[in-house]
């Protein structure tokens, strides 16, 4: 969890302390981060559905006959190359092959519609304003405008087809459509983490709480509830999903980060980074890589902690949390390459750890 001060917000805040939750800083925005306890909460997600508010992010569309050409010359994955209301989660790159930034692009009939994180903000607008040099494409920040929640966990699909008529089994990963939710106006996107179909809610900031409380009535009537970020780190651990700014930034690659195969095309072309990209798949391997880990027992060891394996530096651990179903402590970290097998042991200040695979090894 990011403790830094931060002015963003997300839209929901008031309502949200007015209901009993929590909140704390996270993707250097202030957001729910508990209402009951997260242990319990993890629950919801794993088991039954969880609500969640995703406010934290930041949209640009971008229109002009040269949008896609622009973009996929930028971007990690193939944009070019996306029907309608088809999404993919690419990379940002720098000439050095770092990662600047993780954008999601939807092709929207006029526009590509791109999702971000509001805490850079500023300065991803200015790394793509810096390449429009001679493309006819015009950037529009309509942040400002936007709000996303989102329903994770197996009843996820109940919901969504009980309020909006969406079968979330129809559509592709990363699909959307626009519809309404109990008559509000939205974008139903599907959006999937673990073994069942999740979904995101993209509408207008003023109808932000009108689709919360409608979403929540349904979601209750489910056995669910709504879930801060304490429990869904947690789960998004368990799953084996990296969090950007947690778990990869600047001071990754894309193979460090284990991101080639869900973030990059390897057929599309020239982009920024590329040239870096190439030659480490050509190599075959990285100098560390991103691992899952299993803690003995039930202390959490910090974010930054290090890694030692036969008293050698072998690593650090980016995130950890505390996961409930099995009451073990549970994380994400980097390692140098010959300590990052699954079934390696490795220590901590205070105590053990084993590089594992998740989500099998915690079935």
């Amino acid at each position: 969890m990011d403790e830094t001060p931060t002015a963003l917000e997300t839209p929901l805040a008031a309502f949200h302390a007015a209901s009993g939750a929590k909140l704390s800083t996270w993707f250097g925005c202030s957001l729910p981060d508990r209402w009951i306890d997260p242990l319990a909460e993890q629950l919801f997600a794993l088991r039954s559905v969880a609500l969640l508010d995703k406010n934290y992010r930041c949209y640009l569309s971008f229109t002009g006959p040269d949008r896609v050409r622009y973009l996929n010359a930028i971007l990690t994955n193939n944009i070019k190359d996306l029907a309608v209301n088809r999404g993919a989660a690419s990379l940002l790159l720098n000439p050095q092959g770092h990662i600047l930034a993780e954008i999601e692009t939807c092709a929207r009939p006029e526009s590509l519609f791109c999702i971000s994180y509001d805490m850079i903000r500023e300065r991803l607008i200015e790394w793509l304003d810096k390449y429009i040099i001679m493309d006819d494409v015009t950037l529009a920040d309509e942040s400002p405008r936007f709000g996303t929640l989102a329903l994770a966990g197996p009843e996820s699909a109940f919901v969504a087809k009980a309020g909006s008529g969406v079968d979330l089994s129809a559509l592709q990963e990363l699909e959307s459509v626009e519809t309404a939710f109990a008559s509000i106006p939205c974008w139903v996107t599907r959006r999937s983490a673990g073994d069942s179909p999740g979904c995101e809610f993209l509408t207008e900031r003023a109808h932000l709480a009108n689709l919360w409380e409608a979403l929540l009535a349904q979601v209750k009537q489910h056995s669910g509830g709504p879930v801060g970020y304490a429990a869904l780190s947690a789960v998004r651990l368990a799953q084996g999903i990296p969090w950007f700014g947690y778990d990869f930034g600047e001071k990754q690659i894309p193979h460090e980060a284990g991101l080639q195969n869900s973030h990059i095309s390897f057929t599309k072309g020239c982009y920024t980074g590329q040239e870096i990209v190439e030659r480490v798949r050509s190599r075959g391997q990285v100098n560390r890589q991103r691992v899952s880990l299993i803690f003995d027992g039930t202390s959490v060891p910090a974010s930054g902690e290090s890694l030692t394996a036969d008293g050698k530096d072998a690593g650090i651990i980016t995130r950890a949390a505390l996961f409930a179903p099995k009451s073990i402590a549970i994380g994400i970290g980097y390692l140098r390459r010959e300590f990052a097998a699954p079934g390696t042991a490795l220590r901590w200040s205070s105590g053990s750890a084993t590089v594992a695979e998740f989500p099998e090894a915690l079935r």
